[in-house]
C-alpha cells in the first residue's frame, strides 16, 4: 500500500501553528512511513518553525483583510486569486489523501482548493469565537473539531467533534525535566522562579507590568524566564541580569514550563490548553484586543473553577502586586490551583483528532 499523504496549513501565529504541529507528529507516529506537507503565508512565523519542527513548507501570497481602511485590502482579491490557483496546483502535484487546516490566512484557499477537488478536509478550530477562515470553510468540510462546547452558533452542528486542543506531546511529563529545564536556563536551583509568557509575538501591556515589576520580584528573590515576544526584546533586553531572562521566543517550552513555579500568561487557546495539562499555579491576563473578548473568557471558564487567578488588564496596576503577593505567599493557594487546573486538561485531545483524520481516510 502507497504511503499516505497529509498537507496542512495553519499559520499567522503560534496558536495557529502549533496545533497543526502536533497534529503532523501524532500522524507520523501512526504512520511512519506518510508524507507530509506544511503551506503557509509567506514572510508569517509558520515558514520559520514548521522546518523547525522537521516538515516541508510551501508558501502562499495571502494576508488578512485590515479591520480598518487600509490600502493593504485593495491587495486583497489579487492576493486571493494568487492563492487559489497555487493551491490548486500544490493539491494537484502533491496529490494528499486528506486536508487539515488550523486557522490562519494560509488554510482558507488551500482547504477550499482541496474540497474542491474531492480531498477530505477537516478544520481544527481552537477558540470559543470562531475565525474568519474556519467559518468560511465549515460548509465544505467533512469535520470540525474544536475546543468548546457550544460552537454549533458557528458551525453545522452534525459536523462537529468536541476533542479539546492539540498541544505538543512533551508537555505531558514535565515534572521529570526539572533538572535538566534548570541547567537549560542556568537557574539557581534553591530559587523560584516565575516564567512570564505574552504569545509568540508579544504583549505590549504585560511587558510593561513586568518592566515596572522586576524590583518587586527580587523582593522574593525570585528568578523570571521573561518572554518579551519578537516585537519587544529589544526595548527590553537591556534588563536581562544573573536574575532575569529575557527571550523573544522560547523553543523549548517543555523545559520552561518544567522550570516555573509560576506562570504568568495571555488567555490564548493554545495557551489556556497547555496550562492545564502543565499544572502549575496561573495568572491569566488576557488581552482585551482580540475578537469579542474570547481570551477573557478562556481565562474565566478556569478561574471559575478555582484553578487560575484572573487579572484584566484594567486592573493590573491595582491588584497585580497584591494578588501575586497572596499566590506565593500561601502554598495551599498553589497547590489547589494547580490540582483544579490539570483537572481541566485534555491530555488525549491530539489523538482524538488524528482518530477524525482516519476516519476520513477509511470513507474516502
Amino acid at each position: 500500500m502507497k504511503p499516505y499523504k497529509f498537507i496542512l496549513s495553519g499559520g499567522g501565529t503560534g496558536g495557529h501553528i502549533y496545533p497543526a504541529i502536533a497534529i503532523a507528529n501524532e500522524l507520523r507516529s501512526q504512520y511512519p512511513n506518510a508524507e507530509f506537507l506544511f503551506v503557509g503565508a509567506k514572510d508569517r512565523m509558520e515558514m520559520e518553525k514548521v522546518p523547525k519542527a522537521g516538515y516541508k513548507i510551501l508558501g502562499l501570497w495571502i494576508s488578512g483583510l485590515q479591520r480598518k481602511l487600509s490600502l493593504k485590502n485593495i491587495l486583497f482579491p489579487f492576493k486571493l486569486m494568487s492563492s487559489l490557483h497555487r493551491s490548486y496546483k500544490i493539491i494537484r502535484t502533491f496529490k494528499p489523501d486528506v486536508a487539515i487546516g488550523t486557522g490562519g490566512y494560509a488554510s482558507a484557499p488551500l482547504l477550499r482548493a482541496a474540497s474542491n477537488k474531492g480531498i477530505p478536509c477537516l478544520i481544527q478550530e481552537q477558540n470559543s469565537n470562531a475565525g474568519i477562515t474556519n467559518k468560511w470553510l465549515s460548509k465544505k468540510v467533512q469535520c470540525i473539531c474544536v475546543a468548546y462546547e457550544g460552537m454549533n452558533k458557528f458551525f453545522p452542528s452534525k459536523k462537529i467533534i468536541v476533542t479539546g486542543n492539540p498541544v505538543r506531546q512533551d508537555l505531558l511529563d514535565i515534572d521529570s525535566k526539572k533538572s535538566e529545564a534548570i541547567a537549560y536556563f542556568n537557574l539557581n536551583p534553591n530559587k523560584k522562579t516565575v516564567l512570564i509568557l505574552g504569545g509568540s509575538l508579544g504583549a505590549k501591556r504585560i511587558n510593561e507590568l513586568i518592566d515596572s515589576s522586576i524590583s518587586y520580584f527580587l523582593t522574593f528573590d525570585l528568578q523570571v524566564i521573561w518572554q518579551s515576544g519578537s516585537y519587544y526584546v529589544e526595548k527590553y533586553q537591556n534588563k536581562g541580569n544573573e536574575n532575569v531572562q529575557v527571550h523573544a521566543f522560547i523553543n523549548r517550552m517543555d523545559l520552561a514550563y518544567a522550570a516555573a513555579d509560576f506562570i504568568i500568561s495571555r488567555a490564548g487557546a493554545l495557551s489556556v490548553s497547555e496550562l492545564c495539562l502543565v499544572g502549575k499555579p496561573v495568572i491569566f491576563i488576557p488581552s482585551p484586543n482580540v475578537t469579542e473578548d474570547h481570551q477573557t473568557k478562556n481565562a474565566l471558564a478556569i478561574s471559575d473553577q478555582n484553578a487560575a487567578v484572573l487579572l484584566r488588564e484594567s486592573e493590573l496596576d491595582e491588584k497585580f502586586e497584591t494578588e501575586f503577593s497572596k499566590l506565593f505567599n500561601s502554598e495551599e493557594k498553589q497547590r489547589t490551583l494547580s490540582e483544579n487546573i490539570i483537572k481541566l486538561g485534555k491530555p488525549n485531545a491530539t489523538k482524538d483528532i488524528v482518530a477524525e483524520i482516519k476516519k476520513l481516510i477509511k470513507s474516502s
